[in-house]
């Protein structure tokens, strides 16, 4: 069974870094799957942050492009977020998720990145960036 379990979260001032990690129990049983990280801000919509896929194809929202890196680690079952020059819009409940459906370009598989596009769900860490 798949169970996502997030850490890392905290405050910090902008301009500084935070590293989220989600660790896997199992992963979905799917020739290509994806991983994603997504946040929530109070009175907003989940969003797609960053996602790779099982193909090594990554997605990264236009907001975190060049602060934000997803990669995985620790045999492959650890997700991470290294987030750097962090912002206070980047104040958020950080999720980490993952799923099964992809779009096939003709050679890789990219994920799809809207939050019904993942099966499987942490239960959340805050991060907090103060000004």
């Amino acid at each position: 069974q798949v169970q996502l379990l997030e850490s890392g979260g905290g405050s910090v001032q902008s301009g500084g870094s935070l590293r989220l990690s989600c660790d896997f129990t199992a992963m979905p049983q799917s020739e290509y799957y994806c991983m994603a990280w997504f946040r929530q801000a109070p009175g907003q919509e989940r969003e797609g942050v960053a996602a790779l896929s099982s193909d090594g194809m990554t997605y990264y929202e236009d907001s975190v492009k060049g602060r934000f890196t997803v990669s995985r680690e620790n045999a492959q079952n650890t997700l991470s977020l290294q987030m750097d020059n962090l912002k206070p819009e980047d104040t958020a409940m950080y999720y980490c998720a993952a799923g099964t459906r992809y779009y096939w370009n003709g050679s890789h598989a990219y994920c799809r990145t809207g939050p019904t596009d993942f099966d499987y769900w942490g239960q959340g860490t805050q991060v907090t960036v103060f000004s």
